[in-house]
């Protein structure tokens, strides 16, 4: 099992940085559309959907996601418009993670209501897509974004696996544990100094402006991973699917993603300077 989920990972990351620093950004968003739309399909087959109905979930993801990315083409009087329609996505998202997710993970809420999972649906997996392609027009700085994310996954892993003995929810995700956390905090504030120290002479992350950044990524990421586990819960499964060997689903893949980048997106709009690379 680890060794193959040892060669996913190594796969997975070399395809997705590859794309990420060579692609057009339109190139960029349609390859994670098609994530997108996988993603998708599985968090309608975790909210009780029917298979008409998971295809026609898939169907609206879809067609909004592609509304989206047409209109980060530039052409005259759209700009500003797709630019206010973006934030507002953002904010959607933001409010969702910042208000209502953790309302629901510590009320345990089970909803099966079709209709308010499938806003709910819409609301952690198009507005992190959106984010991923926006943030790909600097994907220096996506990447270093996206690396506090995964090594806050891996090093939680790691320490909870040789050190966990205070489960974080164990009636959300019985594997995780107080000990990774602390273990993911550690590892992403040593990234940080990394990335100041090897950038100190060009374009650092301000302090503490960048650390707060990273220390927002790495809780989000952490509750995005809980809230996936809990509607995994819910649903009576231990993967959102069986799309990589060992890893699980694409739900799976990308739970950390959807609460922290357009958080992270929303930040660097109005705060972003450029100390942040």
């Amino acid at each position: 099992m680890f060794a193959a989920r040892l060669v996913t990972a190594a796969v997975l990351l070399a395809v997705f940085s590859g794309a990420l620093l060579l692609l057009p950004n339109e190139y960029w968003g349609a390859v994670l559309l098609a994530g997108l739309v996988i993603a998708s399909l599985e968090w309608a087959a975790l909210a009780g959907y029917r298979h008409a109905g998971r295809w026609l979930f898939g169907a609206v993801v879809f067609v909004s996601g592609l509304a989206l990315l047409l209109g980060f083409r530039r052409t005259a009087g759209a700009v500003e418009a797709s630019a206010q329609l973006h934030l507002f996505v953002y904010w959607i998202s933001a409010a969702f993670w910042l208000l209502l997710a953790p309302a629901w993970l510590c009320g345990k809420w089970r909803i099966r209501n079709p209709v308010v999972m499938g806003v709910a649906g819409w609301i952690v997996l198009v507005p992190a897509w959106l984010a991923l392609t926006a943030l790909q027009t600097g994907p220096g700085r996506l990447l270093m974004l996206l690396g506090v994310v995964w090594i806050a996954d891996s090093a939680a892993y790691v320490f909870g696996r040789r050190f966990g003995r205070h489960r974080l929810a164990p009636r959300i995700s019985p594997g995780k544990t107080w000990e990774g956390v602390i273990g993911a905090c550690i590892a992403v504030a040593v990234y940080y100094a990394f990335v100041w120290f090897i950038f100190a002479a060009q374009q650092a992350p301000t302090w503490p402006g960048g650390m707060i950044l990273f220390a927002a990524v790495t809780v989000m990421s952490v509750q995005g991973d809980l809230f996936e586990s809990w509607i995994k819960r819910q649903a009576g499964v231990k993967d959102s699917g069986t799309l990589f060997p060992g890893h699980g689903g694409m739900l799976d893949r990308i739970d950390g993603l959807t609460a922290s980048m357009p958080l992270a997106a929303l930040w660097l709009h109005y705060l972003d300077s450029p100390g942040l690379i």
